[in-house]
């Protein structure tokens, strides 16, 4: 964890100083650790810092399709920064959040603005069309569903460990929701590498996975 947390420390540090524009602020650091601290949290289990790194990956990845790709960067920091699976208001409490420690970073407001919306738009991900840091976003923090069969089997056992508390039956069925609403949609990826890379692979994953959960 060392190694990637000194890894995640640097890449903020870039990123909080780029985003500032030339402004002043305090110390990134403290923010750096207080944010590595929420990811580490004990109930998380797929929402780790394992999953915080590959969304920084797949947005560095997608970056030349956004706008504002340091404001998609810090959005990927916080749009799983408070976490709770028991709780259904985490995407609002994590883009309050990024409103209230970007702003106290040195921040310009614009960009502030635009992290914690992009935040809010991972309750759907369905970003309007020429969206392109909401499209940036989305296709990096849904990337996982088309990982290689044992990956995304490791992604479904992980979601369910999260929420282990819920019981056999409900979880099933909750879960199938999800998975035929993601299949409904008409796509899953909206940049041009996630339609291209990510789509079929996925729509498969997500198609053998409810399979299994029907059997």
């Amino acid at each position: 964890m060392s190694v990637m947390a000194d890894d995640l420390r640097s890449r903020w540090l870039r990123t909080l100083r780029r985003a500032r524009a030339g402004g002043p602020g305090p110390d990134p650091a403290p923010y750096a650790e207080n944010l590595l601290a929420r990811w580490a949290e004990p109930q998380r289990v797929y929402h780790s810092t394992d999953h915080l790194v590959a969304v920084l990956d797949h947005v560095d990845t997608l970056a030349e399709h956004a706008e504002d790709a340091d404001a998609v960067r810090l959005a990927a920091w916080f749009h799983d920064a408070v976490y709770r699976p028991d709780r259904s208001e985490n995407e609002e409490r994590s883009a309050a959040l990024a409103e209230r420690a970007l702003t106290e970073a040195g921040v310009p407001a614009p960009r502030t603005a635009e992290v914690a919306r992009l935040v809010r738009l991972t309750v759907t991900h369905d970003p309007a069309e020429g969206d392109t840091d909401g499209e940036v976003l989305c296709d990096a923090d849904l990337a996982v569903l088309a990982g290689a069969p044992d990956a995304y089997a490791a992604y479904a056992s992980a979601v369910r460990a999260e929420y282990a508390f819920v019981p056999d039956e409900a979880f099933r069925e909750g879960r199938a929701s999800v998975l035929r609403q993601l299949l409904a949609l008409p796509r899953l990826f909206r940049t041009p590498y996630g339609t291209r890379e990510w789509e079929a692979r996925a729509r498969q994953n997500l198609a053998t996975e409810l399979e299994l959960l029907r059997a």
